[in-house]
């Protein structure tokens, strides 16, 4: 394995005990940290003159007049305000990352599909250069839909800084480590883990251990929540104590730089003489966010029947239209199945959810055979999918009894609106054309004479 480590000193924040070190816990909370004592200011906002000759600015992650239950913004207390950089943004080409509504006419988004894992590239790729967009759907310019990546990173940014201003970003790694030191501080996550970037933060993505894939969800839309639980309760699935945010770190660096932004869809790059990372304290509730996987608790039925997939949904982004997700993010993990006299697996189905699963390792339940970790399979909108012939016979005839789910872990991004294939979804990526064969030994059972079954 190639690995690689930070070769920046941050100055961070004093540690916080325990299993917390380094981050602070909670999601959605109002966080405050210093990485300096005293750099952060008691009891007001912006005062006249900010300790150390700071400066103050505000991140705001929703309008100033968004309810106050939903209102989100962070106040940073940095080395140079942001607005700092010496030429004009320049447009640049990143070829494979494309943004919505990217409708291909020759390419049919109409379908079954499914994908083997992205082989490893002999190139160098950096976060920028290695993103292979698969899907597109909404529109990046009026702040609604998606777009799913796939990411093959073998290289570290250096001196080489990004920032999203059309999405936040929910990170699914695969394989290999990845750092993003943020202006917020510093976050590393691991295959089983994920890493939620709001729109709008600076940071930079540096390999701990490589090469990397994974796969990463775009949302164009209203922030990743967590769900409402309603019967369910205060417990269970996703807890927000088990999400972390970063300490404050920071960065003193005067060195050519560069600063790219995403914006309406277009990439353009502008020059700084200093890391943009210097951010001494800060205090708010817009910050990035990572959470174990292996901490979701999962619920199900105990005693007959399963529930919709919905019952896993991790977090969930609001469309406006009460119930209708413009995204989930659904996790299938190890789990007992116990339900009696019951078809275990997914069912056959159409959904008005377009629903576009990757699997992170092991062996999904509905395609035992054929999905395999680092795959991803597409699901368009009233489409309909289901278990494989193996899948369902073997369901079907099972001795049932209390079974552990095991060596499984395999994630949906599912949104109310078509995911669209990039050409290079169609093209280039390695396409299962076969997909759809797996359906084709499915048997007629039916007999009329018979009666019940």
């Amino acid at each position: 394995m190639n690995k690689q480590t930070a070769a920046v000193p941050f100055i961070q924040a004093p540690s916080l005990p325990g299993p917390h070190e380094g981050y602070m816990p909670g999601f959605g909370n109002d966080y405050e940290t210093e990485a300096l004592p005293g750099a952060l200011p008691q009891g007001m906002n912006s005062p006249q003159k900010c300790n150390y000759g700071l400066y103050g600015e505000q991140l705001s992650g929703t309008a100033f007049t968004a309810p106050s239950h939903q209102n989100e913004r962070t106040w940073c207390y940095r080395i140079r305000p942001s607005v700092k950089h010496s030429h004009r943004y320049e447009k640049i080409d990143l070829p494979y990352w494309k943004s919505a509504p990217n409708i291909v006419e020759d390419v049919a988004s109409l379908g079954q599909y499914r994908w083997d894992p992205l082989p490893h590239a002999q190139e160098k790729l950096t976060w920028l250069t290695g993103m292979r967009t698969m899907t597109t759907a909404g529109d990046v310019h009026t702040q609604v839909g998606m777009a799913s990546h796939i990411y093959l990173v073998t290289e570290s940014m250096i001196d080489s800084y990004f920032y999203s201003a059309d999405s936040e970003m929910l990170i699914v790694p695969q394989e290999g480590r990845l750092r993003f030191c943020t202006e917020l501080g510093i976050i590393d996550i691991a295959p089983q883990e994920i890493a939620i970037i709001p729109r709008g933060l600076v940071y930079r993505v540096e390999v701990l251990d490589g090469p990397c894939r994974g796969f990463v969800c775009e949302n164009y839309g209203q922030k990743f929540q967590l769900p409402g639980r309603g019967p369910i309760g205060a417990n269970c699935m996703a807890n927000p104590r088990d999400f972390k945010a970063p300490v404050a770190a920071f960065e003193d660096r005067e060195v050519a730089s560069t600063v790219t932004v995403k914006w309406c869809g277009q990439f353009h790059e502008t020059e700084i003489g200093q890391s943009p990372l210097d951010v001494v304290a800060w205090h708010g509730n817009y910050a990035p966010v990572k959470y174990d996987l292996k901490t979701y608790c999962p619920v199900g039925a105990i005693l007959f029947d399963h529930p919709d997939p919905s019952i896993f949904t991790v977090l969930t982004a609001p469309s406006g239209q009460e119930g209708t997700a413009n995204i989930d993010f659904v996790l299938f993990r190890e789990r007992w199945m116990v339900a009696e006299d019951t078809f275990r697996p997914p069912w056959y189905h159409k959904n008005i959810m377009s629903e576009l699963l990757g699997n992170i390792y092991g062996q999904y339940d509905a395609k035992p055979k054929g999905f395999m970790p680092g795959g991803i399979s597409l699901h368009n909108m009233m489409l309909p999918h289901g278990p494989d012939r193996n899948a369902f016979e073997a369901a079907s005839n099972a001795e049932l009894g209390a079974e552990k789910l095991d060596n499984t872990m395999s994630f949906m991004f599912e949104t109310r609106f078509p995911q669209q294939l990039t050409r290079f979804a169609a093209q280039e990526a390695p396409l299962q054309d076969d997909y759809i064969d797996c359906w084709e030994g499915i048997e007629k059972k039916f007999d009329g004479s018979a009666g019940k079954k």
